[in-house]
């Protein structure tokens, strides 16, 4: 068993002081709230594909292929958002949600009812949504970034 150092002994250069921990760099809130909208799009527009598939809207298979590869789509763009690309991509895959509801919307079977019309009013809402969080989420991150600048140590 070896000793640890005793409390005269210096630390080596670039680690953290006995006792404490390194600082945690903290997470963008942007990214977080970007990425928290994307995943539980993802599963309304599942849940979604589900009502389609009771109303009986279109043959199983292209409901499936339709809802479940927007719905895997948004929650891969969720893990995505390290880049900018990934934010792009999270803007522009808005227009296939909000265009499930316009389809549902549409449809002859469903016509202007009340599940069609949520669809669609879940769905702006979400569009919505997701520029408030990139809105937000930038903002909160500035202000952090500022803070940190006026409050540091040296």
């Amino acid at each position: 068993m070896t000793a640890s150092p005793g409390p005269d002994v210096p630390a080596s250069p670039g680690a953290p002081a006995p006792g404490a921990t390194a600082p945690r760099r903290r997470r963008s809130a942007r990214r977080q709230f970007a990425a928290t909208t994307l995943a539980t799009e993802a599963f309304v527009v599942l849940f979604v594909t589900l009502v389609a598939l009771g109303l009986r809207v279109a043959p199983a298979g292209a409901l499936w292929a339709a809802g479940g590869g927007l719905a895997l789509v948004l929650l891969l763009l969720s893990g995505m958002l390290r880049s900018p690309g990934g934010y792009l991509a999270g803007s522009l895959v808005q227009i296939p949600v909000i265009g499930c509801g316009v389809v549902l919307l549409l449809s002859p079977v469903t016509g202007s009812g009340f599940a069609a019309t949520i669809v669609f009013v879940v769905a702006g809402l979400f569009a919505l949504l997701w520029v408030v969080s990139l809105r937000v989420g930038g903002r909160i991150d500035r202000e952090r970034a500022e803070w940190d600048a006026a409050h540091a140590d040296g």
